[in-house]
């Protein structure tokens, strides 16, 4: 079986285009305070073409905003791929300088990088000779997989909590991992649309296996009763959910498969009747012109006595 593409484009951009104020305030605390959050506004895609490599790249995330009266962008680059991309400097320099030129105004630049190795990413691109520095231009990073995930589930922020499942944790801290983020989420107290954003984002990248799930009931099980309660709730209603979600997949793919065979069985079934009335309607035509029974038989396979029968 295939397995599923992950849209890492969408989901980032989802994320942080709801929770873009508190995206910046747990990573960026100083451009925090020098923007106007209550005047952010997201553009539409900006897609670059790099001639020379002959690749489309396209900046995730847009926002125009003020800062310190002044008219300004910020750009969120989330950067997916795991292979060592010695030209990636260039290319947040080209998505600031077009951007600058298009627009004209002061531009914060982010980078974050999502993957699950552990890189050395560069912040800067450096042009220079010895007698002169022609450009030094540098970006802000996020390297989720350095973070150490431990050191942020005392934050109630809501972009912490989802990006818990790309954090620096190994194969045996999955468990508590989860754990962690289901207290958290009960902690945030949102509304159903946005704790359901940050559940299916979790779960997209950090998915247990069904006696990882035992172990985690049992772990919350022994945790304060309240919480534990609470946590539970929020667990049982997810799995309720995809339960649900698992029927009408179910139920839908059920109806397909029997539209498709209807209308394959309907078609065959539809050519054998064409092919039927055309040779009903060769045998009148033979007969008018005077063809015998037999040869009608053997010209058209009709069987005798309904030639016979249309005959009289």
């Amino acid at each position: 079986m295939a397995k599923q593409r992950i849209d890492h484009d969408r989901l980032f951009k989802e994320l942080l285009s709801t929770f873009f104020e508190e995206f910046l305030l747990l990573f960026f605390p100083n451009v925090y305070e020098h923007i106007d959050v209550h005047r952010l506004s997201f553009l539409t895609e900006e897609l670059f073409t790099d001639v020379t490599a002959g690749e489309k790249h396209r900046v995730d995330l847009l926002v125009e905003t003020k800062m310190k009266g002044e008219d300004g962008l910020v750009i969120v680059h989330v950067e997916h791929q795991s292979y060592a991309q010695r030209t990636f400097p260039e290319r947040m320099f080209l998505y600031f300088s077009r951007l600058f030129q298009k627009y004209r105004r002061r531009i914060v630049p982010i980078a974050i990088f999502s993957y699950d190795e552990h890189h050395d990413e560069p912040s800067s691109l450096v042009v220079q000779f010895p007698f002169l520095t022609v450009l030094d231009f540098r970006y802000l990073t996020v390297e989720l997989r350095k973070l150490p995930w431990r050191a942020y589930i005392r934050h109630d922020n809501p972009v912490a909590a989802a990006l818990l499942s790309k954090m620096g944790y190994n194969e045996e801290e999955k468990v508590e991992v989860k754990k962690e983020f289901l207290r958290m989420l009960v902690r945030l107290e949102l509304d159903e649309a946005k704790q359901r954003l940050l559940f299916g984002f979790f779960e997209t990248y950090l998915r247990l296996s069904e006696e990882e799930e035992v172990k985690l009931r049992n772990e919350v099980s022994q945790m304060e009763t309240k919480e534990a309660k609470q946590v539970m709730e929020l667990i049982v209603s997810y799995e309720q959910r995809g339960i649900e979600k698992g029927i009408q997949q179910g139920v839908k793919q059920g109806i397909e498969q029997g539209l498709k065979q209807g209308i394959k069985q309907g078609m065959k079934q539809g050519r054998q009747e064409g092919i039927e009335e055309g040779k009903l309607d060769v045998v009148k035509r033979m007969l008018a012109k005077g063809y015998d029974v037999d040869t009608i038989h053997e010209l058209t396979g009709l069987p005798m006595e309904k030639i016979e029968r249309m005959k009289g």
